[in-house]
């Protein structure tokens, strides 16, 4: 097998490593939100929603690695943080840091 086809073949997998890593940034992603809109707002029931959905594909997300589903767990982690980059750039979740999130400074 050459150099090319070993380096393509490892892009195909999902390392634990790699696994772990994005675990952490979800982690630390949802440590950093806080709801922004006013209490009883229609936007607060959207950022609840958004909330609530990302920590349904992070209990996904655990799942699927336990059971050896790595490529379906990093999937759900993905998921997720679409959620939380959505929630984010519509101004439903205040973050501290553009960090763990997809968006530049002056979005916030």
């Amino acid at each position: 097998m050459r150099d090319s086809e070993i380096r393509r073949d490892f892009l195909r997998e999902i390392s634990d490593e790699k696994l772990t890593k994005y675990f952490e940034i979800a982690r630390k992603a949802f440590e950093d939100i806080k709801i922004n809109p006013p209490k009883g707002s229609h936007m607060e029931k959207v950022a609840n929603d958004y909330l609530d959905m990302a920590k349904r594909y992070y209990e996904d997300a655990k799942y699927f690695k336990e059971k050896g589903d790595y490529v379906t767990a990093f999937a759900s982690l993905n998921y997720l943080h679409g959620y939380l980059d959505a929630g984010a750039r519509l101004g439903v979740f205040k973050v501290s840091t553009t960090e763990y999130f997809a968006f530049e400074e002056e979005t916030r």
